[in-house]
């Protein structure tokens, strides 16, 4: 049986996870006003995949907004489980976003290899870039430790393709300078190439993570670990707890598990161990919907969390 609406912790901070959300749009769109500029006044094929990476940049960052607040709405009779998921479409959809531009760069690259251009204002586009990447690597930290905060999905992606963004746009930065201090043309595309090979990776890995999500993931192994700590620490006076089994939704960790009690223990007495226990898990992990099954003794397998 799926947990009531109640039961379901509405996401502290969801309000403050999607006013972050919102900004990253701001960020994003400023960003590549910055870029596109740089691109603009050097010709630099390197820059103008960077200032593409933003345009993917943008689009990824209203998505995640949208899906933040479709996560945030409350259980319902057609999603009992809530709409945590959605960060995870959003995820994905920002890997395929990625994934096309890395594409579309490479394009362009092989076409700045087979005719090589000469940059131009070269050092005013590179210290426009590097404001520009100054402010994303600021904005990826800021995003990093509001995603894990609230646990969010969607921040934790946007925050890993701008890391990765700051990462190319480095190489790209040292690569024009290359190109603008020795004249050799061919280092602007070969950039290029590498800065969407580079995205290409970044796109594929986020992909990855949400599909997990997606599937139902167990919680970590570190997580798992914590989680049997707590029901062998809280479950005095019952005799067992087995089929522990975890998933991971967006923000929401669903913990269930078999627990035995003694055969002559009432049905008050045992709700109450259960409440001990739930109690425990949720002051440690936030996020967390807990289903407990009582069971009688004869029911003890004797494995899985011993609680003896």
């Amino acid at each position: 049986m799926p947990p009531p609406a109640a039961a379901l912790p509405q996401g502290r901070g969801m309000k403050r996870v999607e006013h972050f959300a919102a900004a990253s749009v701001l960020v994003a769109l400023l960003v590549l006003g910055l870029k596109a500029g740089a691109w603009w006044l050097t010709g630099s094929v390197a820059l103008f995949a960077d200032a593409l990476e933003s345009v993917v940049n943008v689009a990824a960052a209203l998505v995640a907004l949208a899906a933040i607040r479709v996560s945030a709405k409350p259980p319902d009779a057609q999603h009992p489980y809530g709409h945590a998921k959605a960060e995870y479409f959003s995820a994905v959809l920002e890997g395929v976003l990625i994934c096309v531009a890395a594409l579309l760069i490479l394009n362009e690259a092989w076409q700045a290899w087979l005719q090589p251009r000469a940059l131009e204002a070269a050092t005013t586009g590179l210290v426009v870039s590097a404001i520009a990447t100054g402010i994303n690597g600021a904005w990826s930290a800021v995003l990093f430790r509001r995603g894990r905060t609230s646990r969010s999905p969607a921040l934790l992606a946007d925050a890993r393709h701008l890391l990765s963004d700051v990462i190319t746009s480095v190489g790209v930065f040292v690569g024009v300078a290359l190109v603008a201090l020795t004249g050799i043309l061919w280092i602007d595309p070969l950039l290029a190439a590498l800065t969407a090979l580079n995205i290409l990776f970044s796109g594929w890995q986020l992909m990855r993570d949400s599909f997990g999500g997606l599937m139902d993931e167990a919680a970590p192994a570190e997580e798992l670990g914590q989680i049997r700590s707590l029901v062998a620490a809280h479950a005095e006076g019952a005799i067992e707890a087995h089929d522990l089994r975890t998933r991971r939704s967006g923000r929401f960790t669903f913990v269930e598990f078999h627990l035995v009690v003694p055969g002559e223990m009432t049905v008050t007495q045992a709700h109450g161990i259960c409440d001990r226990i739930e109690a425990a898990l949720k002051a440690e992990l936030d996020g967390a919907v807990i289903t407990i099954h009582v069971e009688p003794e004869g029911k003890a397998k004797h494995r899985g969390v011993l609680v003896l």
